[in-house]
């Protein structure tokens, strides 16, 4: 009787789903009935109807980008919180004081960052595993998916990042024991990925594979934690070269604001460093384009209680000033420097821009300054918009393929695969021009790798076999698994090439990213080629064709 059930459960799984993961070919696909928001959209022709969907994409585009900058901005704050902490002085008995970083650098590269610019993946997959709850197959956002994820970050976000840098510039992973285990986990998990739907239990999840695919993201962190802190036996012997004090290097100071005492508060944290510089108050502006960057403003010990509470009350007052702000400039189409121009047509054209960017600019108004407990309102803020944004995303990627004919996996391989990797790529872009080392861009592209498998395919897979076993005691069946074998054999070999240029440039160049402007440009189509072999190989797998 379960056997029937299963069996009829296909046959409209395949049905109902077959169109979106099938063989489904460009030329005589039936006329899609789909739409994005309204029903008369299916009376237009496909064409136009693909065009308008595209721009739609490209639009999604332009706002990941702009909520991701603030995302990026927002774990600045977050990573750069300090805590008090009080010892003895076991010579003269005295209290010292000293601050230290509530963050480990390695961590954040991997939690905060990583699982950050993973989240559209993982809320996208876990909402459709919800959905899905009860069908013993699993559903739509499946392994194909996500390798075609891990494929453009490994890439494309590479070849961004080695050419982002100025000419000339160098920037080097300065810890590779932390990076070497980062991306010995990254690749396992497609290892493992491959093992549990090929060889333990082939086309099948139980309860216990999805399980320990989430619990390995734990081992990820602690073992990345062990090589960080040089933990014997559970670390490799490599030394770290060059690692800055800062998660985030300072700026150089506007010289029109360096009499400002208390500078741009919604970016600023107020430190206190060093015991010999008990009597200066520390005000480290995080990334503003206009706000100083380290300014030393001299207190006395008899007024500092009270300056400090005055201070916070002026600052707690001026970031609400601040926020009322965004909102005004959201809804400015020309600023000062445009009214400058000499040129009516630059004027125009800028104001044009600026009027296409409105709503976004509208919208991620309501994000609160960073400034709001260390930044995690606005941190938790961005990831909602992230995922909203990414839901439109997966939904015009559906209603692309629906009208086109154009099998659902090559549009995941490509169009999903950026869309929801693009925060990906806008957080490694701004590391590697922000930070003086290479290690959180290229930590963020390994590590999300390892997000997507462990956390983003394993919490939806946890969600639906815990479900199924506890119902039905039966396991997850995975759907058209047959190519997905065939993508992870390339996906190796070619990301075994794109490792080998880094390891390339790391011996010759002395550094990953950057360098010589044209070494930096052949490295960057290097990169590109290997990911259009790769989506042309699988597509042409999935597609039937090869």
């Amino acid at each position: 009787m379960l056997q029937l059930e299963v069996t009829t459960m296909a046959s409209a799984y395949n049905q109902s789903d077959g169109g979106r993961f099938g063989d489904t070919n460009i030329v005589g696909h039936e006329k899609c009935e789909s739409y994005f928001l309204f029903r008369g959209e299916t009376t237009l022709g496909e064409g136009f109807r693909t065009l308008l969907y595209f721009l739609g994409l490209a639009y999604c585009f332009i706002g990941l980008s702009a909520i991701t900058a603030r995302f990026f901005r927002s774990m600045e704050n977050v990573v750069k919180q300090s805590r008090k902490v009080v010892e003895i002085d076991p010579d003269t008995n005295a209290e010292v004081i000293r601050y230290e970083k509530v963050w480990n650098y390695a961590i954040a590269d991997i939690s905060l960052l990583a699982f950050g610019t993973s989240f559209p993946q993982i809320s996208l997959a876990t909402i459709d595993a919800i959905q899905n709850i009860g069908n013993l197959y699993a559903g739509g956002m499946g392994p194909g998916t996500l390798v075609g994820s891990a494929a453009f970050d490994l890439f494309p976000i590479h070849a961004v990042c080695v050419v982002v840098p100025k000419a000339g510039e160098l920037k080097k992973i300065a810890d590779i024991g932390v990076w070497l285990v980062e991306l010995f986990w990254s690749f396992w998990a497609y290892i493992w990925l491959y093992i549990i739907l090929e060889v333990w239990t082939p086309n099948v999840i139980t309860l216990w594979e999805a399980l320990l695919t989430v619990l390995q993201y734990g081992l990820l962190l602690m073992h990345a934690y062990a090589q960080d802190k040089r933990w014997p036996y559970l670390s490799l012997p490599i030394p770290r070269t060059e690692r800055p004090e800062e998660w985030v290097p300072g700026e150089v100071p506007s010289p029109t604001q360096e009499n400002n005492v208390y500078g741009e508060y919604s970016d600023s944290e107020i430190l206190q460093v060093g015991e010999e510089n008990r009597n200066v108050v520390d005000i480290f502006s995080i990334h503003s384009n206009n706000a100083p960057v380290y300014q030393k403003v001299p207190v006395t010990d008899d007024a500092a209680e009270s300056s400090n509470k005055h201070f916070h009350q002026e600052k707690d007052l001026h970031v609400l000033s601040l926020w009322k702000e965004q909102f005004v400039d959201a809804l400015t189409l020309e600023s000062l420097e445009s009214r400058k121009l000499n040129s009516i047509h630059l004027r125009v054209a800028r104001m044009s821009w600026q009027l296409i960017l409105a709503p976004w600019r509208i919208l991620f108004a309501f994000v609160p300054p960073y400034h709001f407990a260390h930044g995690w309102i606005a941190f938790i803020f961005s990831l909602l918009f992230i995922s909203g944004i990414a839901c439109v995303v997966t939904k015009l990627t559906d209603i692309i393929s629906c009208v086109t004919g154009i099998n659902a996996y090559v549009i995941a391989f490509t169009a999903l695969a950026s869309g929801t990797s693009w925060p990906d790529l806008v957080a490694s872009k701004i590391a590697a021009e922000r930070q003086t080392t290479a290690d959180s861009a290229i930590a963020n592209i390994t590590c999300s790798n390892s997000v997507n498998i462990y956390l983003g395919i394993g919490i939806p897979w946890l969600i639906d076999t815990a479900y199924n076993f506890f119902m039905y005691n039966e396991p997850l069946h995975i759907q058209n698994a047959a190519g997905l074998s065939f993508s992870l054999l390339v996906f190796f070999c070619t990301s075994i090439g794109c490792i080998s240029v880094l390891v390339f440039r790391r011996l010759t160049l002395k550094a990953e990213l950057g360098g010589p402007r044209i070494w930096a440009w052949v490295t960057f189509v290097y990169f590109m080629l290997l990911w259009i072999i790769f989506v042309v190989l699988s597509s042409l797998r999935v597609s039937g064709i090869i």
